[in-house]
């Protein structure tokens, strides 16, 4: 099934029902208000608005309505927990190639993530707003999960059977703030502001065979302005899987439903599919003529993140946005 929120009924949305197509919806507050709270009881609640998302297809559903892609806020406007991993090592060997160093042996067994911004989500057609274009404005177009309740010290055996949806995110990033942050030795900050969210949210059935090995098996597409500027495979050259990050992440913590697991930058070793950020595509520049050529994003820049089926057939709409100017308070 399809989740997405409406933006009205406050900060946390109006949970609705999408069709399979996108273009129809219906409120499921009988069920739950919020996909928040359909996801804390979610043994619960899953089986009824998997009925109601079998009657939308059918056509069945009382209050059916046309599905406005402007009206969307992110299916969690805002969630208790964001961690983002860094799961595509092509990205990592690239970036830190072309600084001159190399890449620890523990990036290969232990993966890299940190705690993202999760207070509020950008919906998937709301402007980007920046203080300023010095920042270094970057996308990273990602794969994103969601869980329900995940106990501390789980396997990722146990971790896998916690992943109720799948999404995706633009994780912006202020790349010119990055350096001095890191330099600290405490982590980001300032550099990574708030993220974008998909239109919808899918349950992993609703991926078909694309869904495998706790991956997803598809390109990610990006385009700005209209041009193509990637569509890595999401599912190879992944060193860790879903549920690997998952059970990472809960070492010593549990996981409250509603945590978003990010996947990281899709990259892969084949650079001729493009890139998911411009930080990658700046990389590989380097690598080949000393030099990045791509410049950050400017405003009035626009940026398109999608994932289609192998039919072609759009799983969770489009990331749509505008990079805007932020205006000072």
């Amino acid at each position: 099934m399809k989740l997405g929120s409406l933006k009205e009924g406050g900060r946390d949305g109006t949970l609705i029902v999408v069709s399979r197509d996108l273009t129809r919806a219906v409120r499921a507050t009988g069920i739950a208000p919020t996909l928040q709270r359909a996801l804390e009881d979610w043994s619960n609640t899953a089986p009824r608005l998997n009925a109601l998302y079998e009657a939308l297809d059918a056509g069945t559903a009382e209050g059916a309505f046309d599905l406005d892609m402007q009206a969307l806020a992110a299916p969690l406007p805002r969630a208790y927990e964001f961690v983002d991993g860094s799961a595509y090592l092509p990205h990592v060997e690239r970036v830190r190639r072309a600084r001159g160093a190399e890449v620890p042996e523990s990036f290969y067994t232990d993966p890299l993530m940190y705690q993202a911004t999760s207070a509020g989500f950008y919906g998937p057609r709301d402007p980007v707003r920046v203080v300023s274009e010095d920042y270094g404005i970057d996308l990273e177009a990602e794969v994103v999960v969601v869980t329900d309740d995940v106990p501390m010290a789980v396997t990722p055996a146990q971790a896998a059977a916690h992943i109720q949806l799948v999404g995706l995110v633009n994780d912006v990033s202020l790349r010119n703030l990055i350096p001095a942050e890191l330099a600290k030795g405490f982590g980001f900050l300032q550099s990574k502001p708030r993220s974008a969210l998909s239109p919808v949210f899918v349950t992993p059935d609703e991926l078909g065979p694309a869904w495998q090995d706790n991956k997803v098996h598809l390109p990610l597409v990006t385009h700005v302005n209209g041009q193509w500027f990637g569509a890595p495979e999401a599912g190879e050259d992944m060193q860790f899987d879903f549920a690997q990050l998952i059970a990472h992440a809960a070492k010593t913590r549990p996981l409250t439903a509603g945590t978003l697991v990010g996947s990281g930058t899709v990259a892969n070793q084949d650079t001729r599919r493009g890139a998911s950020c411009f930080a990658e595509k700046r990389t590989v520049e380097t690598l080949e003529h000393g030099k990045p050529l791509t410049p950050f994003l400017k405003f009035g820049d626009v940026v398109r993140i999608e994932m289609l089926d192998r039919d072609g057939r759009s799983i969770f709409g489009a990331i749509e946005q505008r990079i805007e100017r932020q205006p000072l308070p």
